[in-house]
């Protein structure tokens, strides 16, 4: 797994030494003997450009190593030409990574984009409008919140924690309108989840007490 992580890493130029020996081969020796250095070199450009380091960024946000996930985002100067799945999960991790640094315009910005590239999975087209949502949220545009919040929960979430999330935010915006019957259903379906998480746990404690208290 590590020396594969470092073939990640280090492929670009591993595949522009390759590109050189190769081109050295063929005009000092023969083509039919650069063959191998140039076929190797074409796979590591190749791979290089349509994957990125993405897996490396994975592996780095798992463990919580923020600091190196962005490093190897950085790495990515071209990212229009990664395959279109994976720009689509890049730009999903620039959005995250903006997320946690604040920068909710980049936020928004870039999970459009995700949008745009299109989605892997449907499971994961649905988190592109969980977090378009919680953005517009965070932003106070409560009505586009709602909407891609909405899409989010018709869509499909991959776990009841991120649907939890998503259906106690919703709850949240209803009350905002007074729309007390809304609220009251989708915070029933919120805690129809059974979340774990300990601060989703906490928002439903807190919001149970409200919700006790609304007419309808």
């Amino acid at each position: 797994m590590k020396a594969f992580n470092l073939f990640i890493l280090y492929r670009l130029p591993l595949g522009i030494i390759l590109l050189l020996g190769g081109v050295a081969i063929g005009f000092s020796v023969g083509w039919w003997e650069a063959t191998i250095p140039l076929l190797l070199a074409v796979i590591c450009l190749v791979t290089h450009f349509m994957f990125g380091p993405m897996r490396l960024v994975q592996e780095a946000v798992e463990v919580g190593d923020i600091d190196r996930a962005m490093a190897m985002m950085n790495k990515i100067a071209f990212p229009k030409l990664l395959y279109k799945p994976i720009r689509s999960v890049y730009y999903f991790m620039q959005s995250n990574l903006a997320m946690y640094n604040k920068d909710l315009d980049k936020a928004e910005a870039t999970i459009r984009q995700s949008i745009e590239s299109g989605s892997p999975m449907k499971e994961y087209e649905g988190m592109q409008y969980f977090q378009l949502g919680t953005i517009a949220y965070q932003k106070n545009d409560l009505k586009t919140a709602d909407q891609n919040l909405k899409k989010a929960v018709r869509m499909g979430l991959p776990d009841k924690e991120n649907t939890a999330a998503a259906l106690l935010t919703i709850a949240s915006i209803a009350m905002s309108r007074r729309d007390f019957k809304s609220a009251k259903e989708y915070f029933r379906r919120a805690k129809a989840q059974k979340p774990t998480t300990e601060q989703i746990v906490s928002q439903i404690k807190e919001m149970d007490k409200y919700i006790s208290r609304m007419p309808g």
